[in-house]
């Protein structure tokens, strides 16, 4: 009596029945397209926000633990390095803030069809740049610095 494949991956191991199992085909066919981007990109932010929370603790300790670790820290903070990463934080923060918008309006029901998806992720990423840009100057270039 022979065996069927499904019943023999029922009495092996799931890690040898996984292997032996073909790709999905959506891997193959699926087209890089501006939903994918910017979804893609609103995880990075995400995860990078979540990295950055640790600069924001590390402020706050220093703060609470006196006067000379919180000198440290702000030139830690004040530092080209420490100003580029203040930076990219404010970029991720706004693309962030501005793509949980646009799923709220799509959770709504608006904006779904393929052109208004299209053109709120053109949007996303020109309102992005823009507001950046202009905090950017603000924080940094017209007061001097940020920390």
């Amino acid at each position: 009596m022979s065996v069927s494949p499904e019943a023999a991956c029922e009495t092996r191991a799931s890690r040898e029945c996984m292997r032996e199992r073909p790709l999905s085909p959506h891997l193959s066919i699926y087209r890089f397209r501006y939903t994918l981007t910017t979804s893609i990109v609103n995880r990075i932010t995400g995860v990078s926000l979540s990295l950055g929370f640790v600069l924001l603790v590390y402020w706050l300790v220093a703060i609470a633990d006196g006067e000379r670790a919180y000198e440290y820290a702000y030139r830690g903070f004040a530092h080209v390095a420490g100003q580029m990463a203040l930076a990219l934080l404010l970029v991720a923060f706004v693309y962030h803030t501005l793509a949980g918008i646009r799923h709220l309006i799509w959770d709504l029901g608006h904006g779904l069809e393929r052109e208004q998806a299209q053109r709120s992720a053109w949007l996303l990423g020109a309102a992005t740049l823009v507001i950046s840009g202009w905090l950017i100057y603000r924080l940094f270039i017209s007061a001097g610095g940020a920390a």
